[in-house]
């Protein structure tokens, strides 16, 4: 069972914006090889932190949440808090690398 929900473009405003709490999103694409080697650290991390929810977004068919937001590349992780951006990252990135960014931005 995973603890990361993918959701939909038109999702997005009541899984992230209008959370309370802090969630974790990557955008990510079927096609993208880095995104592939995150997809299993965004996994692990998402079982860690018991007050993190985590969603995963196919940026093919998110090019306006992508735009909003300012997303050039995959795979991209944000942090949202009460529904505001709070901190990105670009890239693929180790496991301790993103529980220090998680950490960072609780």
């Amino acid at each position: 069972m995973t603890n990361v929900q993918e959701i939909m473009a038109n999702d997005f405003a009541e899984q992230v914006e209008a959370h309370q709490g802090t969630v974790l999103v990557d955008f990510f694409a079927q096609w993208c090889g880095p995104c592939k080697v995150i997809a299993p650290i965004v996994e692990e991390v998402a079982t860690e932190f018991d007050t993190l929810k985590v969603v995963k977004v196919d940026a093919d068919n998110a090019q306006e949440l992508m735009q909003k937001y300012g997303i050039r590349s995959i795979p991209t992780l944000v942090m949202f808090k009460d529904g505001e951006l709070e901190a990105s990252n670009v890239g693929a990135v180790s496991l301790p690398k993103l529980r220090e960014f998680v950490s960072e931005n609780l």
